[in-house]
């Protein structure tokens, strides 16, 4: 997910910061067994820092709820872990937002594989019936 340009660089670092400080609390803090292989993927803070959106991804889909609902139920414990670690007059709040971009990337490979197959078995049918390269004197067949 690209960052979008704004000028706040503060904000950018605090977000950074933040990204790397949840990830280090999931990793070792964080005892929930729901919330399994969860990457933050992006943090977006507001101007204000008062709330911060946390976009994460997991490994596997189908615990997706799962995890959702632990994240949540941990988000006060998260706030808090990261008071002591940042130095700001106040912690945002957290919101735990799904990142369906991977998904989306992952799809779209899949429909570019599919199309570059179906061009190439395509181009397999239409070279069957086209006549071959010319030969040369040899016998081997100039391109």
């Amino acid at each position: 997910m690209p960052k979008p340009k704004r000028g706040f660089a503060r904000a950018d670092r605090v977000a950074d910061q933040i990204q790397r400080d949840l990830a280090e609390l999931l990793r070792k803090g964080l005892k929930d067994p729901r919330a399994g292989w969860v990457t933050i993927t992006a943090v977006q803070v507001a101007r204000d820092y008062s709330h911060a959106k946390v976009f994460y991804t997991v490994m596997d889909s189908a615990t997706r709820d799962a995890t959702q609902a632990a994240l949540e139920h941990s988000a006060g414990y998260l706030r808090s872990e990261l008071g002591r670690n940042l130095q700001m007059f106040t912690t945002p709040q957290l919101v735990f937002v799904y990142d369906e971009s991977i998904e989306r990337g992952m799809r779209m490979d899949q429909l570019l594989a599919q199309v570059a197959r179906e061009d190439a078995a395509r181009q397999g049918e239409s070279d069957e019936g086209a006549p071959s390269p010319p030969a040369d004197e040899a016998g081997e067949a100039r391109e």
